[in-house]
């Protein structure tokens, strides 16, 4: 793409999160969730220009660079000492998450197979970007794909506001809060955001568990388009299709935390890639405010949400009493 084309947006990024930083230090509130506010008050009261969309568009770019350095900060000693257990947390709350949301969506609600598995998809594995790769794998409509791409931003917006306040009430280890948030948050973004809201090793535990949930988007793919093959409609993505969708970064931040494991890198460069880690995501989260829409989450209709919001409370509330118990 023209870097011309891309310079304004960028611009407009940086200008975003420097503010954020500056009103975090004089207000004394999170610089993560000022980010996200003020793209969205910028979206919903002013607009975007449309000069400004290519740049701003980047901004999962530099959330994804922003979660490769973070692997610099993770002790994998820690991780591999509850790593088993966390990751069966992982699999068990996806499963139960996307299972609940097809029964619901099928049996009580009547919403047609396609509509309940791209719900289904967003919320157990990693929200808009599940709903488009499996949308591909069932050949769902484009108003299905709007449709429930919309109900996951409803619910972005949502959890953005209550898990921060949840975890305050209840008083959270930075590990427990941070691993409830990366099982049962639907995008990666959000689940980020209010991590390191609540603290570095939340935000750190929040990444791990969401990355492990994203890894899964292979999986749940080629089950959808199995499935759907079998019953006469729909098509088998090929290799190439699923490498396009998996989350690659995950890789990046995985090596970074070999490195940093093993005391290649010095206390002084490990800071300096903290630094460089935290401003790419204030960076990236101007931008994804800018997507909160209030148009978009209105024209969300009631039965979708119910079936999302149902299936949430069970996979949150069940997943919150075992970390609980557990942890």
């Amino acid at each position: 793409m023209n870097g011309r084309r891309l310079l304004p947006g960028l611009l407009a990024l940086c200008l975003g999160a420097i503010l954020a930083r500056a009103l975090a230090v004089s207000l004394g509130f999170n610089r993560l969730l000022l980010a996200i506010a003020l793209g969205f008050v910028a979206t919903n009261a002013v607009g975007v220009p449309d000069r400004l969309e290519p740049g701003i568009a980047t901004h999962n770019l530099w959330l994804g660079g922003g979660i490769v350095l973070m692997g610099a900060s993770i002790s994998l000693e820690t991780v591999l000492e509850v790593g088993g257990l966390v990751l069966l947390i992982v699999v068990v709350v996806t499963a139960t998450t996307l299972l609940a949301v097809e029964f619901l969506a099928r049996n009580v609600f009547g919403l047609a197979d396609r509509m309940g598995s791209l719900l289904a998809a967003g919320a157990s594995i990693c929200g808009v970007s599940a709903v488009v790769a499996v949308a591909g794998a069932v050949s769902a409509r484009e108003e299905q794909i709007a449709y429930a791409a919309a109900t996951v931003l409803l619910f972005d917006a949502i959890t953005i506001v209550v898990y921060p306040i949840v975890g305050d009430l209840l008083n959270l280890s930075g590990m427990v809060f941070g691993t409830w948030a990366g099982v049962s948050m639907f995008s990666t973004g959000p689940v980020v955001a209010v991590g390191f809201a609540h603290s570095d090793v939340a935000g750190q535990w929040a990444t791990m568990t969401k990355l492990a949930r994203n890894a899964l988007i292979g999986v749940v793919v080629l089950a959808y388009a199995s499935y759907y093959a079998h019953a006469g409609s729909g098509g088998r993505p090929s290799v190439r299709t699923l490498w396009d969708e998996f989350p690659t970064f995950v890789l990046g931040f995985l090596a970074l935390a070999v490195v940093a494991s093993a005391g290649v890198l010095s206390s002084a460069q490990v800071a300096s890639i903290e630094n460089a880690y935290d401003w790419l995501f204030v960076f990236a989260f101007v931008g994804l405010g800018t997507e909160i829409r209030l148009a978009d989450l209105r024209a969300t209709g009631p039965m979708p949400a119910v079936v999302v919001l149902l299936a949430l409370l069970v996979s949150s509330g069940l997943s919150l009493a075992a970390l609980l118990v557990l942890f």
